[in-house]
């Protein structure tokens, strides 16, 4: 599964059910645990309201602070952990999480500046793989999963997500084989109709 390093997973504010299940949005990949799982989580992000960054603030003391931003003690896998901060855009303190490898030091401020640079465009847009990414992140477990037997060699184990035909019918599909109309149908009618953003 080839992902960008940085990326956005949830178009708009998750409230604290949203965010607890993104925290592990792969619960259910394959063989759960037994490689290094980094890459699924490095780079992560997504925002969320005040109550909920005070809330993770309160949690544990945490592992670092520095000014606006704070660490989690708790590592996810290897050197992944939750890095929670606000940023003032447009005048207004927001909120985020992401997941950042602190091997590398400069993570978390690369994550930051991300953020900012994105968050900050005039005009609200999603790219594709923004939309895929917050399809992934908003469908229930049941209606997801990871490709098995009933795919080919070549896709097994990537994110699957179910689709409704015509005739009312249903099956699973690779998640970026999804088509416009397919994605459309699956996002909430607010971000059906925002314009294409180009990929950072």
């Amino acid at each position: 599964m080839n992902l960008p390093t940085i990326r956005k997973v949830f178009e708009g504010v998750a409230d604290r059910r949203e965010m607890f299940r993104m925290f592990d949005r792969h619960v259910q990949r394959p063989d759960r645990w037994q490689g290094d799982d980094s890459a699924l989580y490095r780079g992560e992000w997504f925002e969320i309201g005040q109550v909920e960054h005070d809330y993770m603030f309160e949690v544990l003391p945490p592992l670092w602070m520095r000014g606006d931003m704070f660490a989690m003690r708790e590592f996810l896998t290897g050197s992944i952990t939750s890095v929670f901060f606000s940023l003032t855009i447009d005048g207004r303190v927001r909120y985020f999480h992401g997941y950042c490898d602190l091997s590398d030091p400069r993570s978390p401020d690369c994550l930051k500046a991300v953020v900012t640079e994105r968050e900050s465009r005039p005009a609200k847009a999603m790219t594709r793989d923004e939309r895929l990414e917050h399809i992934w992140s908003a469908t229930n477990d049941e209606y997801r999963g990871y490709a098995d037997w009933r795919f080919p060699l070549a896709a097994r184990g990537r994110r699957i997500v179910i689709v409704y035909g015509r005739d009312r019918g249903r099956d699973f599909k690779l998640l970026d084989h999804l088509t416009d109309a397919e994605i459309g149908s699956k996002l909430p009618v607010h971000l059906r109709y925002l314009p294409d953003a180009m990929a950072a």
